[in-house]
C-alpha cells in the first residue's frame, strides 16, 4: 500500500481484491485512463460481471477498454455491446480456432485404460508436460499414480488452497517437476515456457476449454503437441466441434472420430457454426454451452420462488 500511494503506473488485480481496495478508498482510478482485461471470457463466464460494472463506475474520466479472450462467445460479446462505447472487434484468426502450431493427435481409449495409457503418452515429448482432467478426482488420482510409477509431478486443481497451488506452479515453472496435472484452472490465465506437450485425460464439457487447454503448447512461435485420450462419455456436440476444429486446422479427422460422430468427412460452411458458443459443430438449439446456463437459470428461478413461498407461509 505504501507504493500504491506514492504512485503507481501499472496495477495488476483480480476484481474482487480490487474492488475491495476501491470500496475502502485505498486505492482511486481518478488519473486511470486505460483498464485492459485478461481472459475476458472466463471473467464474464464466471459471473464477475456485475463486479466489473462495479469497477467501470469508479473510472472518473474517458479511459480505454481492452478484453483479451481467445475465445469470443456470444456472452462476452453483448457485455462489451452494453458496457462499452462502440467496441471494435479484432480478430487474429477466427476467435476460438485452435492454434496451427499445435499438432493435434486423438486417441481412443476405454474409461479403465486412460490412467495406464498416460505413461505412454508422457513419451512422445521431453518434458514439461501438462496434463489436463475434468474432474479433481481425476486429478488426484492421476497425480498419485505418476509419483507411484516414479514421475516428478505436481497437481493443482481448485480444492487445493492457494500456497499448495502456488508451491506447486513456482516448482513446475522452475523445471523441479516434469508434469503438472491439473483442471481447468491451469488452462487459462498461466503462461509456462517450453511446454511441449498437452495431454487432455478427457475431453472437456465445451469446445472453448478445448482450444485453451492445447493452447498451453505452441506458444510465442514454437511448436507442440497435443494428446487427446477419447472415449465414449463425450457429448456428440462437442465431438462435432473438435472435428470440424481439426478440419479447419489443416489436420487430418481420424476415421473413429467420424464413426463416433456419424458424420462423413467434410468441410463446414463458413458462418454456420453455433452462435452462442461459436462452436462449428452444432447449432446453437443443441449447445451445450447455453443448455447448461438455462438450466442453472431456471433452478435459480425455482430456488427463489420455492424461498419466497416459504417466507409467505410464515
Amino acid at each position: 500500500m505504501e507504493v500504491v500511494q506514492r504512485g503507481v503506473h501499472i496495477m495488476v488485480a483480480t476484481p474482487g481484491r480490487l474492488m475491495d481496495m476501491l470500496d475502502k478508498k485505498m486505492v482511486r482510478l481518478n488519473v486511470c485512463r486505460y483498464l485492459c482485461m485478461d481472459e475476458a471470457d472466463r471473467m464474464i463466464d464466471m459471473g464477475f460481471e456485475e463486479d466489473v460494472r462495479t469497477i467501470f463506475s469508479y473510472f472518473a474520466g474517458q479511459r480505454q477498454t481492452l478484453l483479451f479472450s481467445a475465445t469470443m462467445p456470444r456472452k462476452i460479446q453483448n457485455f462489451a455491446r452494453s458496457a462499452l462505447v462502440k467496441p471494435v472487434t479484432v480478430n487474429v484468426g477466427r476467435a476460438g480456432a485452435a492454434s496451427l502450431n499445435v499438432r493435434q493427435e486423438l486417441e481412443p481409449v476405454k474409461a479403465e485404460a486412460r490412467t495406464v495409457h498416460l505413461l505412454q503418452c508422457l513419451q512422445k515429448t521431453p518434458p514439461p508436460v501438462l496434463v489436463f482432467a475434468e474432474r479433481k478426482q481425476d486429478v488426484d488420482a492421476i497425480h498419485e499414480y505418476l509419483l507411484l510409477k516414479g514421475v516428478e509431478a505436481v497437481a493443482i486443481h481448485g480444492g487445493k488452497d492457494q500456497e499448495e497451488r502456488s508451491r506447486a506452479v513456482e516448482a513446475f515453472r522452475r523445471g523441479e517437476k516434469d508434469v503438472l496435472v491439473a483442471t481447468d484452472v491451469a488452462s487459462k490465465g498461466l503462461d509456462f515456457a517450453n511446454i511441449q506437450h498437452v495431454i487432455n485425460y478427457d475431453m472437456p464439457e465445451d469446445i472453448e476449454n478445448y482450444v485453451h487447454r492445447i493452447g498451453r503448447t505452441g506458444r510465442a512461435g514454437g511448436e507442440g503437441v497435443a494428446t487427446t485420450l477419447l472415449g465414449r462419455a463425450a457429448d456428440d456436440s462437442v465431438l462435432r466441434d473438435l472435428a470440424h476444429l481439426l478440419r479447419e486446422a489443416g489436420q487430418k479427422v481420424p476415421s473413429f472420430l467420424l464413426d463416433m460422430i456419424g458424420e462423413p468427412d467434410v468441410p463446414v460452411p463458413d458462418g454456420q457454426g453455433c452462435s452462442y458458443c461459436g462452436g462449428l459443430g452444432h447449432r446453437i438449439t443443441e449447445c451445450p454451452k447455453l443448455e447448461a446456463v438455462q438450466n442453472k437459470q431456471a433452478s435459480n428461478i425455482g430456488r427463489r420462488d420455492y424461498l419466497a413461498n416459504t417466507a409467505a407461509d410464515y
